[in-house]
């Protein structure tokens, strides 16, 4: 399997940052041609069998929504150093959005429904199909990956360029009414606008997304109020069959890292539906599911494939850890003898904004944060359910207003809220 650089994964999510909205509960939709895996995968992130997976093209209509826990050893750690009554982890919302077909942009299958619910989510997971497999059909009769990029790359884009012209009428028209002129003028756009109107168009033509162009902190200031598809950050899962996830290699993955490459870059996550169903099957056996990874990592020794990269393990967890980083969304956690709680904010939160996550009074009245950060609570509570040991090594600190929150932050909230006196 390709080896790709920390640079190059993170390209794309950087790229897409830029437009993304400013809000803690976003969602990651799935997104793919029919019968690629959507619904199987999205039953598999929840944990239960939420969408209907049936061998269909059009087996989800309605997008189907669950809320997928969010796998956490930090949390982890506190719950079982705590012991509370209540534990609430974080969670992420993922859509399972029916498939799309070529001409969906045009009306074709369910088109027009299908592309408003991939409008409404967040990022992207782009689902891609690697695998054979008669019983499964595929709605262009042939298994290749790259013709499947492509087709859903051009819907997108051709998309994106029917929302671009309905974006410049109502910006001529905006200004039109601001400047008072008749109807039939030509009305003179901002700089910022008409160039940023020039380069969608530019890259939307030649199928390229939004995200991948260049453009300064003013038009993109500009763009994002466009609501465009091809400008969410985009996580591309390659579904493959157990025997190929096994031994990490298919002969279609060198493609499908150049053409993302050669399309803003992102993330690519291989995997095996297949895989991650029989170890769901049999998840509430502990020692069943342990028996069946040292199987699936002696199969892959017996290639004579050794190393870590070759020990069987699921990936449900990294696809949806990658869909919260794809997001810009992080924890911070509070911690009590009642209820530890993973509580989620963009990245970049400052301290007010993350007390205003859990009661808008929090960050209204805010005084201070009292903070430790989890890596020093771990090396140093000594077992404690307490920030004692934190306190007397100096590691549990007072931040104001400006503080910045950081992964992993322990903490208690100061606020103060008095009501307005009756005249």
């Amino acid at each position: 399997m390709p080896k790709k650089t920390v640079e190059e994964e993170d390209l794309g999510a950087m790229r897409a940052a830029r437009f993304g909205r400013v809000k803690n509960n976003l969602s990651m939709g799935f997104v793919g041609l029919p019968n690629v895996g959507k619904s199987t995968l999205t039953n598999l992130l929840a944990g239960a069998c939420h969408a209907e997976a049936a061998n269909y093209p059009f087996c989800t209509i309605d997008p189907n929504e669950v809320q997928c826990i969010v796998p956490d050893q930090k949390f982890k750690y506190l719950s079982d150093c705590y012991k509370p009554s209540s534990i609430v982890p974080a969670a992420l919302k993922v859509v399972d959005i029916a498939g799309l077909i070529r001409g969906a942009s045009e009306g074709a299958g369910l088109g027009n429904a299908f592309l408003s619910h991939i409008a409404a989510v967040d990022g992207i997971f782009h689902l891609v199909r690697a695998f054979e497999c008669d019983e499964v059909t595929h709605v262009d009769d042939s298994v290749d990956p790259i013709r499947d990029l492509d087709t859903i790359e051009s819907e997108l884009c051709k998309k994106d360029i029917v929302t671009l012209a309905t974006v410049l009428h109502g910006e001529k028209e905006r200004v039109r009414k601001e400047k008072g002129l008749a109807k039939a003028a030509e009305p003179p756009l901002s700089e910022a606008v008409s160039n940023a109107f020039r380069k969608c168009t530019e890259l939307l033509e030649s199928t390229t997304p939004i995200q991948a162009g260049e453009f300064t902190m003013g038009e993109v200031e500009v763009i994002k109020d466009w609501g465009f598809i091809t400008t969410k950050p985009q996580v591309y899962i390659v579904n493959m069959t157990k025997k190929s996830f096994i031994r990490k290699g298919n002969k279609w993955l060198p493609k499908i890292q150049d053409w993302v490459k050669a399309h803003g870059g992102g993330q690519i996550i291989p995997m095996s539906c297949e895989f991650e169903q029989e170890i769901f099957d049999i998840k509430d056996d502990p020692a069943a599911v342990k028996t069946f990874l040292d199987e699936c990592t002696a199969e892959a020794r017996a290639l004579g494939l050794k190393g870590p990269q070759f020990v069987a393990k699921s990936v449900v967890p990294r696809i949806i850890r990658s869909g919260r980083a794809a997001l810009c969304l992080q924890s911070f956690y509070t911690a009590g003898p009642k209820e530890v709680r993973a509580w989620t904010i963009q990245t970049g939160c400052t301290a007010p904004s993350a007390a205003g996550v859990i009661h808008t009074d929090f960050e209204r009245g805010f005084i201070k944060a009292e903070v430790a950060n989890f890596d020093d609570f771990k090396a140093l509570h000594n077992g404690q359910a307490s920030m004692a040991k934190v306190k007397e090594a100096g590691k549990y600190m007072q931040q104001g207003k400006l503080y910045v929150m950081r992964e992993g932050d322990i903490v208690i909230f100061m606020h103060n809220v008095t009501k307005a006196k009756k005249k």
